[in-house]
């Protein structure tokens, strides 16, 4: 058998490359946030290529049932969607709302001015999802759609639940230019929509394992051992909102050291 087809080998690499790849991320719009000026601009400019090259993969992928073509189909999604989060990241493509939240607004207003802050992000989102539906319509291999899939419902539910309120939230990685997305957040106890999340993401974890158990093929097998990893990636994420871990360590060492100033007193302040 492959080593490629061997399930805790697809795991372990599932697992690291969503760790270098968010970590690599943070650490490209935080040299761009220290450098300021046009450099978020220039480093999606730079990044086109990476969409690119995942949109090949995605397309080269949809007709071979191989084990190559389902890490292909894998890679290329993850490439098409790190591109699209690196534009958010970096405050090129977030919404028409760009202030921090007013005091005084009722549930609804507030809901409808937090989702203009991301708006044209989620749209742009939305737009790659339908795209890869209708290119997976009828494919052998539908990797992309799949990994794509998990990724959008994790964030989806993972929005609404720092909209709504979860206990932890760490605010150290919110790049300079989505400051104001902090006056959005709320800190405090879960609300249902927690509860829906976790097990709507469960339920995808428990189908992506017992297809895992139950594959009769090397492609198969390699296909949802990627898929399982990244449903249990998905639902840690979540759980890491309300459970006191340090999470935070798993990409802190990977960004650089914070600015510092020193005010009238003497006293040093990092941004």
């Amino acid at each position: 058998m492959s080593l490629f087809a061997i399930p805790w080998f697809a795991t372990l690499l599932a697992i690291v490359t969503w760790w270098f790849s968010t970590g690599l991320i943070m650490f490209a719009v935080r040299h761009a946030d220290r450098r300021g000026g046009s450099a978020h601009q220039w480093l999606v400019l730079l990044t086109v290529p990476i969409l690119a090259i995942g949109v090949w993969a995605v397309a080269a992928s949809l007709e071979r049932q191989t084990i190559a073509a389902v890490y292909q189909g894998f890679f290329g999604a993850l490439a098409v969607w790190g591109w699209i989060e690196l534009t958010f990241m970096t405050g090129v493509v977030v919404g028409p709302v760009r202030t921090k939240c007013p005091p005084g607004l009722t549930p609804n207003q507030r809901f409808f001015r937090a989702f203009g802050t991301v708006s044209h992000h989620e749209l742009l989102l939305t737009f790659g999802l339908i795209c890869l539906f209708v290119a997976s319509t009828g494919a052998p291999n539908r990797m992309a759609m799949a990994t794509y899939l998990i990724l959008y419902l994790a964030r989806i539910f993972a929005k609404l639940n720092l909209f709504f309120g979860v206990p932890r939230i760490n605010m150290e990685f919110v790049p300079d230019r989505l400051e104001h997305l902090k006056s959005y957040f709320r800190q405090g106890p879960v609300k249902p929509v927690f509860a829906i999340a976790i097990t709507a993401l469960t339920a995808l974890l428990v189908v992506c394992a017992e297809r895992l158990l139950s594959a009769s093929t090397p492609v198969t097998t390699a296909g949802f051992a990627l898929l399982t990893a990244l449903s249990a990636l998905a639902l840690l994420e979540h759980w890491l909102m309300v459970v006191p871990l340090p999470d935070a360590k798993l990409w802190r060492w990977m960004l650089p050291a914070p600015k510092l100033t020193i005010d009238e007193k003497g006293k040093t302040h990092g941004f």
